[in-house]
This record gives C-alpha cells, sequence and structure tokens, in this order.
C-alpha cells in the first residue's frame, strides 16, 4: 500500500484496523449510510411526483366512485394527501345534507288529534328490516315448525317493505310524499273538523318568508324559501288544495281551490307583523289580518317550545299530538307544531306600539328588546296539530358506514334531532347495530355552563369505568 502519510495506514484505531479488512469496510459502510443519509437523488422525487399524479388519474377515473344520479365522478383536486388517506382513523360528520340529501318530503301530520298519512319513513323500513334479520337469528335456534313460522312472519315483512312501501314511496311530486284520502282533493271537508283542518293548511300556506314563481312548463308554483323545510310546507299547501302563489310587500295571496261553494278562491292576507325564526326562538310567528278583519297570529315552532306556550283552552290536542309526535320522531321525521290565536284590535294596538318602539330603538339591547315584547305576544296560543317532514338518507350511506366501521374506523356524526329520533337514524344508516352499547350522556340546559361541563364529565368517566368492568368480566368468562 503506497505511504500517503494522510492517511497513516500504519495506525490502528477503532474504525480502521489494516489487519482486518471486512471489520473496517462494514464500518465505512456504515459511516457512508449514515452521512449521505439525508441526501436524496433528485430524480427520487420526480418518481414520487409522478406515482402521485397516477394516483389521482386512477381515483378520477374509477367507475365505483361514479355517481350516477348527478353525472359526477370523483375528483382527486389534490395528489399531496393521496399517502394520507390511510392514516384517517376518525370521521367527524353532519347529518344533514352530508349523510341525508337536505331533500324535505311531508310525510305525515296530526290535525286536531288525529293522525293522517299512511307511508312509512325509511327508519321505519330499516326497523321493519332489522325485525325481519332478528327473527332470522332466531330461528336457527328454534324447532322446525317455529322456524317455519318465524319464515313465513319474515316473507310477510319483506313483502310489506319491499313490494307495497317501494310501490308507495314513488312520488312524482318533489317535496311532497304524503298519502291519506281522508284530506286529500278536498276529502278534508268531510272531516268532523274541517274548520280547523282548514286553519292548519292556511297556516302552512301563510306562516313564512318564501317567494313564489310560476312554473310556466307546469303552470304551478315553485318557491324560493329559506329552508328545505319551509318548501314542503308550502308544496303540502299546494297539494292539500291552498295554493300559495303571490307575495306583496304587506300581503300575502293564497287560491283556495275547495271551498263549500265548490269553487277557487282567492284570499289575501295582510302582513301585520313577522316574527322571524332564530335557533334561540326556535319558532316562527306573523300577525295577519283576514278578510274578514280578524287579526290573526299564526305559530310554528318546536313542540318544547308551543307546548310551554299554550293556554288552558288550547290543550285539548296536546295529549294526542304529543303521541304523535313521539311516534314520527321515532319514525326519524323532522316534527314541528302549529298554532295559533285570535287577537283583538285594542290588544294588538297596544302591543304593535310597544313592538314598533323595539324596533326602531338604537343601542346593544335592541335585540333583547325585541325578543322580550314578542315574547309578551306569542302566549295563550291554541294547539292545532304538527307536521312531520322526512329527509331521507343517500343513496349508498348505510353500505358506506358500515364498511368504514368494518376497516376500524371511529365515526361521529352532529345532529340536532331529539335524542330518539338521532338513535333510530343511527340504526337507518348502519352508525348503530344491534348487540352495540348505547350510553346515553344528557344536560339540563338551564345550569350552569361549568355545572353542565361537570356533569357531562362525570357521565363520561362513568361510562368509561362501566366499559372497562365488562371486558374484564368478558375475560375472566373467556
Amino acid at each position: 500500500m503506497p505511504d500517503w502519510w494522510y492517511l497513516q495506514p500504519q495506525n490502528t484505531d477503532d474504525y480502521y484496523n489494516p489487519n482486518k479488512p471486512g471489520v473496517s469496510g462494514v464500518s465505512h459502510l456504515v459511516t457512508a449510510l449514515i452521512l449521505y443519509g439525508y441526501l436524496i437523488p433528485i430524480s427520487l422525487y420526480v418518481s414520487i411526483e409522478v406515482v402521485k399524479v397516477l394516483q389521482a388519474s386512477f381515483i378520477n377515473q374509477d367507475i365505483h366512485m361514479y355517481d350516477e344520479e348527478t353525472g359526477n365522478p370523483a375528483q382527486a383536486r389534490t395528489s399531496n394527501l393521496n399517502e394520507e388517506l390511510g392514516q384517517v382513523d376518525t370521521i367527524l360528520s353532519d347529518k344533514t345534507g352530508t349523510l341525508t340529501c337536505n331533500q324535505m318530503d311531508f310525510l305525515k301530520c296530526s290535525v286536531a288529534g288525529t293522525a293522517y298519512g299512511v307511508r312509512s319513513s325509511e327508519v321505519e323500513l330499516a326497523a321493519a328490516q332489522q325485525l325481519a334479520n332478528d327473527l332470522e337469528d332466531q330461528d336457527s335456534g328454534r324447532p322446525t315448525g317455529s322456524r317455519q313460522k318465524g319464515k313465513q312472519q319474515e316473507i310477510e315483512l319483506e313483502t310489506f317493505v319491499t313490494s307495497k312501501d317501494e310501490k308507495d314511496r314513488k312520488s312524482p311530486i318533489k317535496g311532497f310524499s304524503f298519502e291519506d284520502s281522508r284530506i286529500m282533493k278536498g276529502n278534508w271537508l268531510k272531516e268532523p273538523d274541517a274548520d280547523i283542518i282548514m286553519l292548519f293548511f292556511r297556516i302552512l300556506a301563510v306562516c313564512h318568508t318564501a317567494i313564489p314563481e310560476l312554473n310556466e312548463e307546469t303552470g304551478r308554483c315553485t318557491y324560493e324559501a329559506e329552508s328545505p323545510d319551509e318548501g314542503a310546507f308550502l308544496v303540502a299547501a299546494r297539494e292539500f288544495g291552498f295554493e300559495f302563489f303571490k307575495r306583496t310587500q304587506s300581503s300575502v295571496f293564497v287560491r283556495e281551490r275547495y271551498s263549500a261553494s265548490g269553487e277557487a278562491i282567492d284570499r289575501e292576507f295582510k302582513i301585520l307583523n313577522m316574527l322571524e325564526f332564530t335557533s334561540k326562538r326556535k319558532r316562527m310567528t306573523v300577525i295577519v289580518r283576514d278578510e274578514d278583519g280578524q287579526i290573526l297570529l299564526l305559530c310554528k315552532g318546536a313542540d318544547s317550545i308551543i307546548f310551554d306556550r299554550l293556554s288552558k283552552n288550547g290543550r285539548l290536542y296536546q295529549e294526542d299530538t304529543s303521541k304523535h309526535l313521539n311516534e314520527y320522531g321515532e319514525a326519524g321525521l323532522r316534527t314541528l307544531a302549529l298554532a295559533y290565536r285570535k287577537l283583538d284590535e285594542s290588544e294588538y294596538s297596544a302591543w304593535n306600539n310597544e313592538f314598533q318602539k323595539a324596533k326602531t330603538s338604537i343601542g346593544t339591547d335592541r335585540e333583547t328588546l325585541l325578543e322580550k315584547v314578542a315574547d309578551m305576544m306569542e302566549r295563550d296560543l291554541i294547539l292545532i296539530g304538527a307536521t312531520a317532514v322526512e329527509d331521507k338518507l343517500q343513496k349508498g350511506v348505510p353500505q358506506c358506514i358500515d364498511k368504514l366501521a368494518q376497516a376500524g374506523l371511529k365515526i361521529w356524526v352532529l345532529t340536532g334531532d331529539k335524542m330518539e329520533t338521532a338513535i333510530n337514524i343511527g340504526f337507518a344508516c348502519s352508525m348503530l347495530r344491534q348487540g352495540m352499547k348505547q350510553i346515553c350522556i344528557t344536560a339540563i340546559s338551564s345550569d350552569a355552563k361549568n355545572v353542565v361541563k361537570e356533569n357531562i364529565l362525570l357521565q363520561i368517566t362513568n361510562a368509561s369505568q362501566m366499559i372497562k368492568l365488562e371486558k374484564i368480566h368478558m375475560l375472566h368468562l373467556l
């Protein structure tokens, strides 16, 4: 070996020994890997970017991600997140518009303590299908005779779900899936409480902020509403024979097709005041003057809010309506209660003066004054009934959630529905399944924020400890 002085080949140390070239070679190889590990060939970056672009192209062309109804394929808007898709372990989702279509269909209603509407909701069909599956699971432990009986029940149930309901649920009218011959096509005039039913339809047609638009092809009015629920109410009122067709700054016009005379009548309702819906108020009210000069307060809102504002004489149908609302909630439907009140001229005049003062006031307490004045008028109401609209699940949602759950992903869904409604919708979309333990955590809104927070944390802690004890118990059994 040449006598290179700077290498000092004759000197040995821990990293170099000329008598042990193998050990020195491995040591130098490891040293080189450590030193050059931070150096990445520029061609590798190019290769990675090409692979990401190809992956995005495959996603865009994947036929399994193509939506036939809208004609939209999957769109990979960026290729930089491809490798992160497999790292997702939690999905946070909203219900309305994400799991559901955000297309409301008027399905059922309760008027004067009588329930109307014979069609079944998707949640009811899912519950029926789950019952059929439970019957099938129980068949394995039954004798032959009982098993045949169970199969017969399942066949009858499946026939009811697949043939009858699928046939009935095909509705040609967007926003209206109602079916009940008792009040359709003017048959409500033959009902015992025809006057209350007529007022119910008038509230649907008048209590709103929508704008009508005439469809020249069909000759019918379509509506630009603030919410899908409001649009469904107007379509329902139109199909029941109370068509809202015109709005001015001071009036709304309703064409009533069915009347005692048998001819269509155009009625004008002058809008005196409008108390709009807010998430805090949970109700909407309009004060109108009809053609007879009678001042009416028409109100719709959450049943918990409306029931607290009923007069003693206005609770005649409360028990039956509450029962129907619970049934609608269990069927996964969105509900609202409807009520009204007749006003005297002197009473309205005195209130309107206070309302105008609050409306024209300037200051930070303006909203508080308006809410206080509105609360003074929205009292002593008379309950008429309730509505139930359905927001259907998007196609393939249950199957998608089921596959995500099987992959081990944690799924959170936010909804403003009642607890019973949320649970039933959870079963309908396969987020909740039979045998899954349900833990319900509740808090009273009247409590202070700190108290509510401590209460929820305590309930979560107790639930977690309970689950751990159950797991330990199951391990001992195994």
